[in-house]
């Protein structure tokens, strides 16, 4: 534990530096958890380091490289950087120029082509990621021309929903007050037959000559009517026979007090009505 912590000292002191160290609560878990910093810490530093040595010690080799190739070209060919012409100049200029935008190490063919390969690999694939993305655009495209339709569609519904909505309140309103007055003439007519009935009362007025009462005599007399049209029928076939004069005349006679019984009876109900 003690070892654990004097490395976490000199670890947040180097951390700090001339900064004075924050107060933090010393105990097993965030000497812990500082312990493992500090070395997660150390580990980064170490790796950083081997890097930085190494791509020292390869700039190193590229300096090499590169003075031994102008000695080469200085001793062996004659070449230098003032006996070559502006174009050459220029081409080699280009030449590194795509040398460092390809990220080879050198500009030989060898060193080139599998970078060109990669790119062109990269532009296939961006190029059918660019198809797959222009199919996609047109689908959605599509769908939202269709959306767009569907939403002018629903729009228009709604516009008619509400129009009818309003149509059919003023038409509700209107009912309402048709209710009202029907409600309050139903009212008044049932004052007024209850006033009608209650001076009818006090009149001491006869039942039968109330309306149903009227109505039941009218079908009475009618079943009466209904009734003499036999006795005719009967009496019909003795008007032109030549009976005996006795036995005619007592048959005409019942038959002439039935017929006035029921003249009578019939005349009666149609005075009444």
């Amino acid at each position: 534990m003690c070892e654990k912590i004097s490395k976490v000292n000199s670890w947040l002191s180097e951390v700090f530096g001339d900064q004075p160290v924050p107060h933090f609560e010393v105990n097993t878990r965030t000497v812990d958890i500082l312990f493992q910093l500090a070395q997660s810490s150390e580990a980064r530093c170490r790796d950083t380091a081997l890097l930085s040595e190494d791509l020292k010690q390869k700039a190193s080799e590229y300096q090499a490289e590169g003075a031994h190739i102008r000695d080469v070209l200085l001793q062996g060919v004659g070449l230098s950087c003032s006996s070559i012409s502006k174009p050459a100049s220029d081409y080699l200029s280009a030449l590194v120029d795509n040398a460092m935008v390809l990220g080879v190490r050198d500009t030989s063919l060898g060193s080139f082509m599998p970078a060109v390969n990669n790119l062109t690999n990269e532009l296939l694939e961006e190029e059918k990621s660019n198809r797959r993305l222009e199919r996609e655009l047109r689908a959605l495209r599509k769908r939202l021309g269709t959306t767009l339709v569907l939403r002018s569609n629903l729009q228009e519904d709604v516009n008619k929903a509400i129009k009818c909505q309003s149509v059919e309140s003023v038409k509700a309103e209107e009912r309402m007050l048709n209710m009202d007055f029907v409600r309050a003439k139903a009212k008044e007519l049932s004052s007024r037959r209850e006033r009608a009935e209650a001076q009818l009362v006090s009149r001491n007025m006869n039942k039968s000559l109330t309306h149903q009462a009227i109505v039941q005599l009218s079908e009475e007399a009618t079943a009466l009517k209904q009734e003499i049209i036999p006795l005719k029928n009967k009496l019909k076939p003795y008007m032109d026979l030549s009976p005996s004069p006795s036995l005619a005349q007592v048959k005409i006679e019942e038959a002439k007090r039935e017929l006035a019984a029921i003249d009578s009876q019939l005349q009666m109900n149609i005075d009444l009505e």
